[in-house]
């Protein structure tokens, strides 16, 4: 009974200390509320990053382990202050709206944020990229009302999960990942926006996890990405199909690093997008985006 009435003091002094107009004073001086809270954006591929990754038969990018042991901490840290990135698209996002609708947003990694260095000509005025380097669903499911909903797009194409399985933010289960799709698809048909689900692509190892093997691991994320979209209806782009060899790796053809694609693995990926994006479209017999 004295321990009962021991925790009902304690909570009694909480209550009050708490419900203080001293302290609610202090709570309002430091909330984390601001207009502004994004520091200067900085680029996330340099001119070596982008070379190493986009032209044939570049040697990947070496990094030394001390080099790449301070960009995992800085990444840390970006990510305790900015989990999700926001900060990245904001700005840009505001000049956005009061100039165009979008045709199509692409939502994804650094695969998609590559992409319109790998193939320019696709992401005309109309065609926006909004992919980060090394995100995850879950990062890209707390960006997407900013970096797809509020864009107004047509169509959004969502690229996600190789770096769910690289554990870019941590281990995760396979139902995480899914219920992460779930939620992008289910925000962007709520608020009319027509979805584009891709494939994950090919990797038969990671460069910077060189003793992890994730091959089956895509092939049954693929197999479920392609069962969803069945059930939801939605075109499913199956780039997988067009990237891979006969063992879950990317064709060394279409890849430096055996995970991004080069500039003829974008190209080969590009027949795959113009065809989803008719087949998304064709209902309002609308005419695919300038470039393609």
């Amino acid at each position: 009974m004295r321990d009962k009435a021991s925790i009902a003091l304690v909570l009694t002094g909480l209550i009050c200390l708490f419900s203080t107009p001293a302290l609610a004073e202090d709570v309002a001086a430091k909330s984390a509320i601001s207009d502004n809270p994004c520091p200067a954006p900085a680029p996330s591929l340099s001119p070596q990053m982008r070379a190493a990754m986009l032209k044939p038969g570049a040697a990947p990018l070496a990094v030394p382990p001390a080099q790449m042991e301070g960009y995992r901490r800085m990444q840390e840290a970006a990510r305790a202050r900015d989990f999700a990135n926001v900060c990245r698209f904001r700005a840009d996002n505001a000049a956005l709206v009061q100039v165009r609708r979008p045709r199509v947003v692409f939502m994804g990694d650094s695969i998609t944020e590559a992409w319109s260095l790998g193939d320019p000509s696709l992401f005309a005025p109309d065609v926006i990229d909004r992919g980060i380097s090394g995100q995850t669903s879950p990062q890209m499911v707390l960006r997407f009302y900013q970096d797809v909903i509020a864009l107004h797009p047509e169509v959004v194409h969502i690229m996600a999960g190789t770096n769910d399985v690289a554990g870019n933010t941590g281990p995760s289960t396979a139902e995480d990942y899914k219920n992460n799709i779930r939620a992008m698809v289910d925000m962007a048909e709520m608020n009319g926006i027509k979805v584009i689900l891709a494939s994950i692509p090919p990797m038969d190892r990671l460069y910077w996890q060189p003793d992890f093997r994730p091959a089956e691991v895509v092939r049954e994320l693929n197999a479920w990405l392609r069962q969803f979209a069945a059930e939801r209806r939605l075109v499913f782009a199956d780039y997988y199909a067009v990237l891979s060899s006969a063992t879950g790796s990317m064709k060394p053809e279409f890849t430096n690093d055996g995970v991004h694609p080069t500039y003829p693995g974008y190209a080969a990926m590009r027949p795959v997008f113009d065809a989803s994006f008719t087949r998304t479209t064709s209902s309002a017999g609308a005419p695919p985006p300038k470039g393609s």
